[in-house]
């Protein structure tokens, strides 16, 4: 089961940065997340059992917050 750590982490893996530097606020496009990334990330995430997950609801809010709480079946 996911939980807003382990997708706070893989944020932080894809982004090659250390977990304490990512923040809800950040926006993940400007820290250099590409779509490339982004994609592997939403296979990961499926992978783990999230439905409905696709790519353009991450980039519609680039926000640590917007995805943790997409991820999560919070918003």
């Amino acid at each position: 089961m996911l939980t807003r750590e382990i997708v706070i982490g893989d944020i932080a893996s894809a982004l090659d940065q250390p977990l304490e530097s990512i923040s809800d606020e950040v926006n993940l496009l400007d820290e250099g997340l590409d779509s490339i990334r982004i994609m592997g990330l939403v296979e990961r995430w499926r992978s783990a059992g999230v439905e409905d997950l696709d790519f353009p609801t991450l980039a519609a809010d680039p926000t640590v917050a917007h995805w943790v709480a997409v991820v999560l079946g919070e918003y």
